[in-house]
Formats: structure tokens, sequence, C-alpha cells
């Protein structure tokens, strides 16, 4: 069995590659019962808990539409070669007005590969659009991003998802969380990584309370066991959210630290649960 982590070519804050073991260990599942994801977001988890039958459901079209190209093979690890070995000088001569250009056409034409390239050249791997849909996510200010190793590895990225998406029989669909659980049944499983409360989230808008309210009670509802990675707490707060509606789950720790820039004071504990359901 592969031991060594999917990384998924596309990036955001937040992203569960560090967890990927902890989840794995924690979460036992049907082997032949559904997989469902209604936060997708990068598709990690998924990629590495390669389940036979999923549903990876994500508000985020472009998230969706990338992935869908992939699986249907109209986006490959070649056509990223090529797109980005295109675009990658031309962001080197031009830099930050580069970026800008290719931006407004990914703004006006939705297009995968133009959304592929900005969340590998933007500030921090974000995803983030304003209150009209338009991508606002400044430039990294590394006109030589796509220098030809970071191509490789992105390519490498595209083929090895696509080998997992090619290997099962997954469903990918632009939706609501709540379209998930309509799906759901006894022997399904459905794992949950929504967005921080109160918070805009970096790609779907608000998330408000009255949205984390209603997904706990359709967890406890739900015949099919459930399993919500959340933060639990850090050494300036706690999750209140979790001990008021996630309390009679069963719940794990794991322990670690984020960075807030590169000095060696700004690294601080924080505290991820796994609350599950069987």
């Amino acid at each position: 069995m592969e031991t060594k982590i999917i990384v998924p070519p596309i990036k955001c804050q937040g992203i569960k590659t560090k967890l990927v073991p902890f989840i794995k260990e924690h979460v036992k599942r049907n082997p032949n019962g559904l997989w469902i994801e209604p936060f997708v977001g990068t598709g990690v988890v998924a990629f590495n808990m390669r389940p036979k039958h999923a549903l990876l459901i994500d508000k985020n079209q472009y998230i969706i539409a990338l992935y869908k190209d992939i699986q249907n093979k109209k986006i490959t690890a070649t056509i990223v070669r090529e797109f980005l070995e295109y675009h990658g000088p031309k962001l080197l001569e031009k830099g930050k007005d580069y970026y800008l250009e290719i931006r407004e056409q990914f703004n006006n034409n939705g297009e995968p590969l133009f959304f592929l390239f900005l969340n590998r050249s933007d500030f921090n791997g974000m995803i983030r659009f304003n209150r009209k849909g338009k991508f606002n996510v400044p430039f990294c200010q590394k006109p030589n991003r796509f220098a030809k190793a970071y191509i490789t590895k992105i390519c490498n990225q595209v083929e090895r998802v696509a080998e997992v998406i090619a290997d099962n029989d997954w469903r990918f669909e632009n939706g609501s969380w709540k379209e998930a659980f309509q799906a759901a049944g006894e022997d399904d499983y459905i794992y949950l990584d929504p967005p921080y409360i109160g918070r805009d989230t970096s790609y779907v808008g608000e998330w408000p309370d009255e949205e984390a309210v209603a997904l706990a009670e359709y967890s406890h509802q739900t015949a099919a066991n459930v399993c919500l990675s959340m933060w639990k707490e850090n050494e300036f707060r706690r999750n209140e959210h979790l001990f008021q509606y996630w309390s009679d789950f069963t719940w794990h720790e794991y322990n670690h630290f984020y960075h807030i820039g590169a000095k060696e004071r700004n690294r601080h504990p924080m505290v991820e649960l796994l609350a599950i359901k069987r």
C-alpha cells in the first residue's frame, strides 16, 4: 500500500496535507459504501483515502471544473506543461502586469487552466473572490514562479491525481453541502471540512452561524457515519461551537503548530480535532 502522501495540484489555506495520516488512522469506513465530501476543496483527503466510490461536492465551481476536466482527460499533465511553459516566460518578462492580465482573462472565461495558473502564482496560494464573483487575489511577486522544476512538480501532481481518479468511481459536483446529505445512506461515510464559523471563507463566501448549526443538525440526523475535521483550540481561544454542538461525537485530537511569518516567535500551537459518529 502506498504510504507517500498525494499532494493535489490546487493549493489553499488550511489544506489538510499534514493531517492526512491522522485522518487515515481514525476514519474507519465500509469500503463498499459511498465516500461523501460536501466541502471537498483541494481534494487532498479524498485523494489519500482513495475510496472506490465517492461523491465530491464543493461550491467552488472552478475546483470542480478542473477535476472534472482531469477526469475526462480534457486536462492532462502534458497539456498543463504546455500551458505553463507558454505562459511562464511571459510572467517572467512582465511580472505583475501579466499576472493581472491572466486574472482578467480568467474572470471573463473561467477556464480551469487559468485558475490553476493563478492558484500557483498568487499570494500564498489563496482562493478568494469578491462579491461580484471575481477572483481578486494579488500576485505573489515572484515573476520566475514557473521555473522548469516547479512546472514539473505541478505536472506530477496532476498526473498522480488523474491516476487516482481513473482507478475509482468518483463523481464531482458543484453544489450545496445539503445535497451531500441527501445522497447518504447507512453504509456511507461523510467527511466534513467546513469553513470557520463567522468568517468569509477563501472561496465560497460567508459561512454564518446558522449554516454551521444546520450542518451539526444534519450530521446528527443522518444514518451515515460522519467525521468532522475542525480546529479545537489554540493558545488564544477555543472553538465554542464544537463544545456546544459536537460534544457527543467521539473526539480525537492532533497537536501541531502554525506560523504567522517566518520568525520562530511567530510559531503557535494549535489543536485540531476529528469529531466522529459511527
